[in-house]
């Protein structure tokens, strides 16, 4: 059976592709849950419209998010943790931290899953993160870990 996606789904294919699926599943699962459509002419002819409607929405949304890239692009977050006399830090900083500073020190929401550490932070000093708002859009987040006191 060929249908048009409406949606991603993994291992079937992206958003508004034709795919051939087996029958029982694009009856059964995903035309009732409205994931899909049966690609017959007169769907096939709404696809472009489809298309053209998605790509401008895509547009805006990739906009947005390069607005808020280029925010974040050239400052550097300050966070503090617990850490020894050695600068070893008494765990690490996550990308919820990353997460949290952003929000407090730049008043931009990222949730943590989009959010790539590059290593385990467990030492003061200074490191980058990549935030990847969109497969298209991704900001790198410079940041800075100092010990909790430390300047006081």
């Amino acid at each position: 059976m060929d249908i048009i996606l409406l949606e991603h789904i993994d291992k079937v294919g992206a958003k508004l592709d034709v795919v051939k699926v087996k029958d029982g599943y694009g009856r059964n699962y995903l035309i009732p849950n409205g994931l899909a459509l049966v690609a017959n002419k007169t769907n096939m002819a709404r696809l472009d419209g489809l298309k053209k409607q998605g790509a401008k929405k895509e547009a805006v949304v990739i906009a947005a998010f390069q607005v808020i890239a280029a925010k974040i692009a050239g400052t550097t977050l300050k966070l503090t943790a617990k850490a020894g006399d050695s600068g070893r830090l008494f765990g690490s900083v996550t990308a919820q931290n990353i997460s949290a500073a952003l929000r407090d020190q730049l008043g931009v929401d990222a949730d943590k899953r989009i959010i790539e550490m590059p290593e385990e932070v467990k030492d003061l000093g200074n490191y980058e993160a990549t935030v990847k708002f969109h497969p298209e859009v991704s900001a790198l987040v410079k940041f800075e870990v100092a010990a909790e006191g430390a300047g006081e």
